[in-house]
């Protein structure tokens, strides 16, 4: 399989990525990016309604923009060198929001301009995880500090609220199609739900109590959808009933789900990074698609779905790329 690849230098940070020829791919395939800054470490990605994707690069504490149509890669620092940028998002104005997981920040860039406005967070928020846009403001993760938290962009005021489970590990967040925000409380076996008027949590324990659920998703009815990282099954959540089912993943119990998303297709795809694989779950058959990733040794820590252009961008973390699936 080819891949794009790199182009050489240009100016001001930017370096083009040739698309080699994949017009032969099936849909379905990854097509996988090199990141041109040497030993990038892409976290997450997200992708705006332009079809621009950005991602954070953890290792080298950039924010990357990867513009599709051309090739052209961006890198952005952090202007707080060594923050560790983790979770990123797009929010409905083009901001692009991320959480600065090794010094207690969350950062802002404004695509127009390029400059990035950070918020320092109070020190016990040690280490923000997952951001979610969300009504306004910016809601968080902090998974060592067992808490959640959230910020008015307008005033700036922070508010932090602890987990009441111990080493609960709060690690993923999403809203619902009724607003409100699910967390996956990676340290046990439990999902939050919390209620973004007031920030107060409901918990909702899964059956298994080895359960580990690491990312989640929540599809068009309002059912979550997790990954159980630690037995190597797909999770689902009726938060009408508290009923719970589980699928076995293909890869097996060592399969390690972890990324996780709705495509526009309607699918659950997910990434077992034990494996190598992504999987494609049709929540109607039950039937099961794996795709390989060209790439040996990709961990998918999180995915960005492109609903107009039917689109699933993966980052490929300990890779140095970036991955492409097509849907249709």
């Amino acid at each position: 399989m080819t891949h794009p690849l790199r182009l050489g230098l240009t100016l001001a940070g930017c370096l083009t990525l040739l698309p080699a020829s994949h017009s032969a791919l099936p849909v379905g395939s990854v097509v996988e990016y090199v990141l041109p800054r040497p030993k990038a470490f892409p976290h997450d990605p997200a992708v705006g309604a332009d079809g621009i994707v950005w991602y954070t690069d953890q290792a080298n504490s950039y924010i990357g923009r990867l513009d599709p149509a051309t090739g052209k890669v961006t890198d952005y620092p952090t202007p707080t060198r060594a923050s560790g940028p983790h979770g990123i998002v797009v929010a409905a104005d083009g901001g692009v929001w991320y959480t600065g997981n090794f010094t207690a920040r969350l950062g802002r860039l404004d695509p127009a301009t390029g400059t990035i406005k950070e918020y320092p967070l109070p020190a016990e928020a040690r280490d923000p995880h997952t951001p979610l846009f969300h009504q306004g403001k910016v809601w968080f993760t902090a998974q060592g500090a067992n808490l959640y938290g959230v910020l008015d962009p307008t005033s700036g005021d922070v508010q932090l609220f602890p987990v009441p489970t111990p080493g609960a590990r709060p690690y993923g967040l999403v809203a619902g199609p009724d607003g409100a925000i699910w967390m996956a409380l990676f340290g046990t076996n439990q999902i939050g739900r919390i209620d973004p008027a007031d920030g107060t949590l409901k918990i909702f324990p899964l059956p298994a109590p080895a359960a580990r659920p690491r990312r989640l998703v929540a599809d068009s009815r309002g059912i979550i959808w997790y990954s159980d990282y630690a037995r190597g099954k797909l999770g689902r959540l009726d938060p009408a009933t508290g009923a719970v089912r589980e699928f076995a993943s293909p890869g097996g119990a060592d399969s390690q789900p972890y990324g996780i998303a709705v495509g526009s297709d309607g699918r659950i795809w997910y990434n077992e990074s034990g494996k190598d694989a992504i999987v494609a779950f049709d929540p109607t058959t039950e039937r099961v698609e794996t795709v390989a990733i060209p790439t040996r040794g990709s961990v998918v820590r999180n995915m960005a779905v492109d609903v107009t252009r039917a689109r699933l961008w993966l980052a490929l973390s300990g890779t140095q790329r970036l991955g492409r699936i097509d849907l249709k």
